[in-house]
């Protein structure tokens, strides 16, 4: 299948991550996939918006993904409102205040991170990582389109833990995990369903510079 994008890194197709299969001869999956919770941003107005997330109604796509992938390295984001999948550890991501979804009062304000696989680097670490100085993806929305956006500083900091290899991203999203891996110098195959989130991961990846915004 001909590449939407593609560059010296980073190689980027528009369509279903399970019929363009491409991504599976990664080494690496580090994803974003759609946590079956029917995710809606609310309107001004107060009222529900269009599920903004393909494939969001249940974890089918979810699972699907990961059964095509095996058992081979990966780390997937998810939400504690559904089943987990099989993994070895679970990652908190601690995103502080930004997040404003959830109870009346107790907003949730954390996502999980699925640890699949073996050959992990690094110095240990806690589980919780704490958003820090890391930029976050609330701010990013108006910039890149996306509901769900994942910093890029963020996703740096997951792939510089993960083996050596092509990372594969079959739910690229705005092109966080994509703009991470190259600014780290590593080869990337990215999928994405929605060409209008293609659009903004090719405009981001064609920079003459990379992408140090710290932005998703």
């Amino acid at each position: 299948m001909k590449p939407y994008y593609q560059d010296e890194l980073v190689t980027l197709y528009h369509g279903d991550c399970l019929e363009v299969t491409e991504w599976l001869a990664a080494d690496v999956l580090v994803t974003d996939p759609p946590y079956g919770m029917g995710y809606y941003l609310h309107s001004r107005a107060g009222k529900k918006a269009a599920v903004e997330v393909v494939g969001d109604h249940d974890t089918t796509t979810r699972d699907s993904a990961l059964a095509a992938w095996g058992k081979k390295p990966a780390l997937v984001f998810g939400s504690w409102r559904n089943d987990k999948p099989a993994c070895d550890q679970v990652l908190i991501w601690d995103k502080g205040d930004e997040a404003a979804l959830g109870h009346p009062v107790f907003f949730s304000a954390f996502e999980e991170i699925y640890v699949i696989g073996t050959g992990w680097k690094g110095a240990r670490r806690p589980n919780v990582i704490r958003a820090n100085g890391l930029a976050r993806g609330g701010a990013e929305r108006k910039g890149y389109g996306h509901p769900t956006p994942k910093p890029t500083g963020l996703m740096e900091l997951l792939i510089s833990y993960t083996p050596a290899g092509v990372i594969a991203d079959p739910f690229a999203g705005s092109g966080a995990t994509l703009v991470a891996a190259r600014n780290l110098g590593r080869q990337a195959i990215g999928i994405e369903s929605e060409e209008r989130h293609c659009e903004t991961i090719a405009k981001r990846l064609s920079q003459q510079a990379f992408d140090f915004e710290a932005i998703a």
